[in-house]
């Protein structure tokens, strides 16, 4: 499975490796200026038409809100999905200085986009999650706790488009911006120094589950010194108490900030878990995707 990654990886590292693009054509709104950081992007890794199944994947990259790992958290992480026929688009959300809400408007602006170009990717609207690493899985929390239907009469078509993820990826996740389990260098980036408190409890995710939030996926490490597994013990305990599907993998060690883990004996399973935890959701199956796939080979979209 690790060759098979690695030589995907190389072969979107190569020339025709895909480009990012602009999340909004001009400035984003509350934009600082117009440097890298200013801008959000999405980058898509699409899998061949003939093995696309209509699922994508908004993957946010950690960084405790004050940077952004976009190799192995992110750029890897958009190579796996699409070897398994999983459209991945990895998101490069704006971070500090930048505060809340601007992460949460870039990644609903990404699901958006994914859902508004869905025929162009050869996504199926109706299967289009997101997926976070440590503070990046605090804002796709987020993401799949505070959403909207979209606004019908937008000038923007992308506008329009519903963000809430159908479902979620959470692998070693901020959940709580609350002590003891939090953590501080990702809430103090989002929110400053002294945050309202209506604020702080707005975004503890666990809090915000309720029976209409997206099934979840969750992996992390019993004794990760950076973000502790009770963040995604929450967050699962929310699940089943609003009886929201949801699975939790807590590995008994292993540091924080792994990835996918290709070189970890032990938890590089956690991502075979991930794939079957999809597989039994129905999102690599082919059918849904069918019809779009056979207008990508054919070149009849409308």
């Amino acid at each position: 499975m690790h060759l098979a990654l690695l030589t995907l990886s190389l072969t979107f590292a190569a020339a025709d490796a895909p480009k990012p693009e602009r999340l909004w054509p001009k400035d984003a709104p509350g934009a600082m200026g117009d440097k890298d950081a200013d801008v959000p992007t999405i980058t898509a890794f699409l899998p061949p038409a003939d093995k696309a199944n209509g699922t994508a994947v908004v993957v946010c990259p950690g960084g405790g809100y004050g940077g952004l790992a976009m190799s192995y958290e992110g750029m890897d992480v958009g190579a796996w999905m699409a070897q398994r026929g999983v459209a991945g688009f990895v998101l490069k959300y704006r971070v500090a200085p930048y505060k809340h809400p601007v992460p949460l408007e870039d990644a609903q602006r990404a699901l958006r986009t994914v859902r508004a170009r869905a025929k162009e990717w050869g996504v199926d609207p109706g299967r289009v999650g997101i997926m976070g690493f440590s503070a990046g899985g605090h804002l796709a929390s987020t993401a799949a706790t505070h959403y909207d239907a979209g606004k019908p009469d937008a000038e923007d078509p992308i506008e329009r488009a519903g963000c809430r993820p159908d479902f979620v990826i959470l692998a070693y996740p901020v959940i709580t911006l609350k002590t003891p389990f939090t953590h501080m260098g990702s809430r103090k980036n989002l929110l400053g120094d002294n945050p309202d408190e209506k604020l702080v409890d707005s975004l503890c995710n666990d809090e915000q589950v309720t029976d209409k939030s997206p099934p979840a996926f969750l992996f992390h490490t019993a004794d990760d010194n950076a973000v502790p597994s009770e963040n995604s013990v929450l967050y699962f305990e929310a699940c089943r108490k609003a009886k929201v599907p949801a699975e939790i993998h807590v590995y008994r060690h292993g540091r924080h900030g792994v990835g996918l883990a290709p070189n970890d004996p032990a938890l590089s399973s956690w991502p075979d878990a991930l794939e079957a935890w999809m597989k039994e959701r129905g999102l690599l199956s082919q059918i849904r995707a069918k019809m779009k796939n056979e207008e990508r080979r054919t070149g009849n979209e409308e």
